[in-house]
């Protein structure tokens, strides 16, 4: 079977750190989340820190927390730790760094990580969900221009739009004030294969912006020559009568 982009990433970011290693020098890990960074309220999710091998030990540490959450490396090539969390609540939503530890020194910290509660609903101010449709179409050509819109009519202070399977972060827009209703417009130009897929779209408040609403409804964006359907998803995901791709991170 051939690897997946997400798998060939991996490879690539191992070697590197490996090369950096032997050149005397002591990287900065990498960090991600499995399979989001975008966590309903209440499930799990797995924070991975990958260093270079032999790491004798790895530090998980969000900001704002005084102990970190040290872990060894379990299989070989001792390159990296995972560290999974269940129930995640707004407690675990923030800014995580990791850093790993080889020789007699702590590595600098990974890039930050922002993991994202959906759907804790702070005192109700996140209950309603926006709302997200696309123009001009849901099926586009190839260097076409699309923009996706996310709308709410209640206080809104950003939107964020996230892509199924995406190993980036959300983008992520200031709202704006229509005539009392909150929108954002994600423009998509020009559009590539890369950009089809299945979005969803949240509301956060500047209070705190690492809760956010739940999701909006998934839509589905097409682009010419891919074999997926077009349609916007039902809340129960499914896309009556036609079939649909989940485009899914590799594991």
């Amino acid at each position: 079977m051939a690897p997946t982009l997400p798998a060939l990433l991996c490879l690539g970011l191992s070697v590197g750190l490996r090369t950096q290693v032997q050149a005397g020098t002591f990287p900065k890990p990498i960090i991600w989340a499995e399979p989001s960074s975008v966590v309903p309220s209440g499930s799990s999710v797995t924070i991975l820190c990958q260093g270079p091998p032999n790491t004798k030990s790895f530090s998980l540490n969000k900001e704002g927390d005084s102990a970190p959450w040290n872990m060894h490396p379990a299989l070989k090539p001792w390159d990296k730790a995972n560290f999974f969390i269940s129930n995640v609540r707004e407690q675990q939503a923030g800014r995580y760094h990791c850093s790993h530890f080889i020789g007699v020194n702590w590595s600098e910290p990974s890039e930050p990580l922002d993991l994202l509660v959906a759907g804790e609903e702070p005192a109700g101010r996140l209950r309603d969900r926006p709302s997200l449709s696309v123009r001009p179409s849901p099926s586009v050509a190839l260097g076409e221009n699309v923009t996706l819109l996310c709308q709410s009519g209640n206080r809104t202070d950003t939107f964020l739009l996230s892509k199924e399977g995406a190993a980036h972060r959300p983008l992520r827009l200031r709202s704006q004030d229509q005539d009392g209703r909150y929108q954002a417009e994600f423009s998509l130009s020009p559009v590539t294969s890369a950009h089809g897929g299945t979005y969803r779209c949240y509301r956060s408040l500047s209070t705190n912006p690492y809760l956010l609403s739940q999701p909006s409804e998934p839509l589905a964006l097409v682009v010419a020559g891919e074999d997926q359907s077009v349609c916007q998803l039902s809340s129960s995901g499914l896309c009556p009568g036609s079939a649909r791709r989940w485009w899914r991170r590799g594991r």
